[in-house]
């Protein structure tokens, strides 16, 4: 079984587009797959139009009524994964952004290293159509931001919020950390994520994405100097993963 786990927030716009794109490249498999998406308090149309999407898709919504923040709503989708599965060393989740700037079109990939023996996939993004060169800088010095205990062995891009996980990568790398799993929020909650997940994986490999930044939404959320301010005061607050 494959879990796509897509954290949405007033991308009404988007988030339907991403969900039936999935179902698209999925035709043809015979693979399973469930649709889980975080609807963290939408205030637009983003929650009727997850009602529509969930009359013809296999798609599970889990609403929050108050803002809980992206790490939060991660962090569920991924809780909800290890809930709903009987089979945590096949079944897999994989962790999308709902401003559809990933095409699901590339998914394949991600699958066949899954097949392969991977235990964790991360995506490595060539960012096409980005304006302001600050903010692909900001995202190269991501790591040096972070600090030690963000990296990833192997992974470059410890910000990207597209990555696959073996379930029982997960459970075992989250089994000393039953009360919350993410203490951080934004890029860096993507890079702390990574990090522990890191540590129940045997096999990590990584893999090229093209993130499409003319599909992104809100601009304020993507201003370079307020990432790299977070960034830099993350890492005081980042909990070293177990060796």
């Amino acid at each position: 079984m494959l879990y796509f786990c897509v954290p949405t927030h007033n991308e009404a716009s988007t988030v339907g587009l991403l969900l039936w794109k999935i179902r698209r490249v999925l035709e043809e498999s015979a693979r399973e797959y469930q649709l889980f998406v975080g609807d963290d308090a939408s205030t637009d149309a983003t929650t009727e139009v997850l009602s529509a999407y969930a009359k013809s898709l296999p798609l599970t919504i889990f609403r929050s009524d108050q803002q809980l923040g992206y790490a939060h709503t991660v962090e569920r989708l991924l809780r909800e994964t290890l809930r709903h599965s009987d089979r945590h060393k096949r079944d897999t989740a994989i962790l999308l952004p709902a401003d559809f700037t990933f095409d699901p079109a590339e998914l394949p990939e991600f699958l066949k290293r899954i097949d392969s023996g991977a235990d964790m996939v991360v995506g490595e993004a060539s960012v096409v159509g980005e304006t302001d060169p600050w903010r692909r800088r900001v995202r190269q010095w991501a790591p040096r931001l972070l600090g030690r205990r963000a990296r990833v062995p192997g992974v470059r891009d410890v910000v990207s919020g597209v990555a696959a996980f073996r379930l029982v990568t997960l459970r075992s790398a989250f089994r000393d950390r039953p009360d919350q799993w993410l203490t951080t929020d934004g890029w860096a909650a993507n890079a702390e994520l990574l990090s522990w997940a890191a540590t129940g994986a045997r096999q990590i490999e990584s893999v090229p994405i093209t993130e499409l930044a003319e599909r992104r939404q809100r601009e304020s959320r993507h201003a370079a100097w307020d990432r790299a301010k977070a960034l830099w005061a993350a890492r005081n607050h980042l909990a070293a993963p177990p060796s």
